[in-house]
């Protein structure tokens, strides 16, 4: 971390035409903004063409945008991952995102924001702590749901719930400093083992 501040790299996992993601990544972004310890990097995987099968040689174009990502990454204190919910479980994009790399993860924290139907992608949540757990990244506990997600927006893209959703991220927000802190403090008086 450089001056107390707080790399964080805010992941945008769906890559579907007609994606609501970006309208949650959007509002998370402008919450981000209230506190002054963050620098905000978004990686929208829409934006970046990861290679689908995971090779040592991903080829010219997939080594140009792994080289576009994976500096990130690394360079990430903490990441927030913008998820919805398919099929009761996370996009195949962030997976394959997350699969590109492995030492960028560990020891670091991953908190989430989520948005589906009735689960309000608590399902996809519940999958990404699993594999995150792999990678020796630390999850945070408190997330942001948005149940019913289009409803739970009004025109503008804010929450119909500022106050229950500004609270939800002030309090996930915390936490994931906490852990980057603390994490951070770690790994200064002890390298994280290999």
């Amino acid at each position: 971390m450089s001056a107390n501040r707080i790399r964080l790299v805010v992941i945008v996992g769906s890559v579907r035409a007609g994606r609501f993601g970006p309208t949650v990544a959007n509002w998370f972004i402008r919450e981000t903004e209230k506190y002054q310890q963050f620098d905000v990097d978004v990686v929208d995987l829409a934006d970046v063409s990861l290679p689908a099968v995971i090779t040592s040689e991903p080829g010219p174009e997939g080594a140009a945008a792994l080289g576009a990502v994976t500096p990130r990454i690394a360079a990430a204190d903490a990441f927030v991952m913008v998820t919805p919910e398919y099929n009761h479980s996370f996009p195949a994009a962030l997976k394959n995102a997350i699969d590109w790399h492995f030492t960028q993860w560990q020891a670091k924290p991953v908190a989430f924001v989520s948005y589906g139907g009735l689960a309000g992608g608590l399902r996809a949540v519940e999958h990404l702590r699993q594999v995150l757990a792999e990678l020796h990244a630390v999850t945070v506990r408190d997330t942001i749901s948005f149940h019913g997600n289009a409803y739970a927006f009004d025109e503008h893209g804010e929450p119909r719930d500022a106050e229950g959703a500004s609270t939800a991220a002030k309090v996930m927000l915390e936490k994931l400093s906490w852990w980057a802190v603390a994490l951070d403090d770690a790994k200064a008086r002890q390298p994280y083992p290999a």
